[in-house]
């Protein structure tokens, strides 16, 4: 198989990044051009245009490969729901929850399986692929089930090239120990480095080059600096960052299980807003704004909230004129009552949960998740021009007003193609 993979000696070490810009690269040079993903641990999805969900990162790298992303560029998809069980994505649905153990005892022939289905699929109809692992290749407890890193670069029998991150300290340590911990088949296996994230005058790193080539026999292909401001989504929330700055205070709840938390980073783009994320109470203070932003386990992290009595100081802040933003699983928590008939978010069958009661809706979780591109129309109540809008939905569940109250006006700030309101804009006199 013609390709390339990325593998990092840890996470966020840049090998989202680098394999978008040789998704670009290869597609300028006329090369029909497919990213893939094995295995993908992420609360920040995508939808592709048959309403299936992968990796955020996947479906960015298609994007710069000029083609459209589909299920075989990221077959496994894992999301979170606590610190044991996450969802297992197969293929674009919803599969099963496992914890760590079972999926490594139940799932793993079925996932080596839909790897190798996967790669037939993509050799079949590109002529490159770019591969990209996840952490480190050499976590000694999981490789003997490895679904994502040297395990899949034999599969596809294509050459690794060692991403490593100057910034975080250690980089030297960082190379040498990973690749000491490899087998020697799969350090053959290594053809290059690139030491990623790099300030200042890299001349004066050209005596560390010559160390580590000479230490590891490996070329050390490239130093790339670090890129302020690149504006390509973040695959998991160690990439989040804040902004200090005069202007617009933004307080955004950093919840546990915060998913496509990049609907937070255009924020950083602008000179006069301040993001500052929450945790405690104590950090609440007073913002000119609040957002409260999705999550895959809403009820679980509502109740984090409440331990936290972050939900008290949101309520105050509400009642004393302030503005709050909920997005996704942030929209349900504001609900009155949150129910789980059939255990979807919770495990928990006939599971209900009291909301932050700030709008009279409640809401209820489906076992089915909906996946769906979107387009529409801006409602001319928003306050703004009424234009064509397109993105993608994706939620468990469905959030419904039960009542009038005289404290909120709710409305919808989008019509859909089929006519349906969608987006509930929220007035409260």
């Amino acid at each position: 198989m013609k390709g390339i993979m990325f593998q990092g000696t840890a996470s966020d070490v840049g090998k989202s990044l680098i394999a978008t810009g040789f998704c670009r690269i290869f597609s300028d040079l006329g090369y029909k051009t497919a990213p893939f993903k094995s295995q993908n641990m992420s609360n920040n999805s995508y939808v592709t245009m048959d309403g299936k969900e992968i990796g955020r990162a996947q479906g960015i790298q298609a994007e710069a490969a000029r083609t459209e992303a589909t299920v075989y560029m990221n077959p496994i998809l894992l999301k979170p729901r606590n610190d044991i069980h996450s969802e297992v994505v197969l293929f674009g649905k919803s599969f099963k929850t496992y914890s760590g153990q079972d999926y490594r005892t139940s799932f793993y022939e079925q996932g080596l399986k839909a790897i190798e289905t996967s790669l037939s699929v993509l050799q079949s109809q590109y002529d490159l692929l770019v591969i990209e692992g996840a952490g480190s290749p050499v976590e000694v407890n999981l490789k003997d089930r490895d679904l994502v890193n040297m395990k899949v670069a034999e599969m596809a029998d294509i050459p690794v090239i060692l991403v490593t991150d100057i910034e975080r300290g250690g980089v030297f340590a960082s190379i040498v120990g990973t690749l000491a911990l490899l087998s020697p088949h799969e350090r053959k296996r290594v053809k290059g480095i690139i030491i990623n994230k790099f300030r200042g005058d890299v001349a004066l790193f050209q005596s560390g080059i010559e160390w580590i080539e000479t230490q590891t026999g490996v070329k050390v292909l490239g130093v790339l600096p670090y890129l302020h401001n690149h504006q390509i989504d973040g695959e998991d929330s160690l990439s989040i960052r804040g902004k200090a700055a005069d202007g617009l205070d933004i307080a955004v709840i950093r919840l546990p299980y915060i998913s496509n938390y990049t609907d937070i980073e255009p924020f950083l783009f602008e000179d006069d807003v301040t993001i500052r994320w929450v945790e405690h109470r104590e950090q609440f203070g007073h913002p000119d704004a609040v957002i409260i932003p999705g999550t895959r386990s809403t009820i679980h992290d509502l109740k984090v909230l409440k331990e936290r009595r972050l939900d008290q100081a949101i309520v105050r802040y509400v009642k004393s004129g302030g503005t709050v933003v909920g997005i996704c699983g942030g929209y349900q928590m504001l609900s009155e009552k949150l129910y789980d008939p059939y255990g979807a978010d919770t495990g928990i069958r006939g599971y209900e949960e009291e909301g932050l009661g700030l709008l009279p809706v409640h809401t209820t979780f489906f076992v089915s998740k909906k996946t769906v591109r979107m387009k529409g129309t801006i409602h001319p109540k928003s306050g703004y021009p009424m234009s064509g809008i397109q993105g993608y939905e994706i939620h468990t569940g469905i959030t419904k007003k039960v009542r009038d109250d005289h404290r909120c006006c709710l409305f919808s700030f989008m019509k859909t193609e089929e006519r349906q309101m969608d987006g509930f804009n929220t007035i409260i006199p």
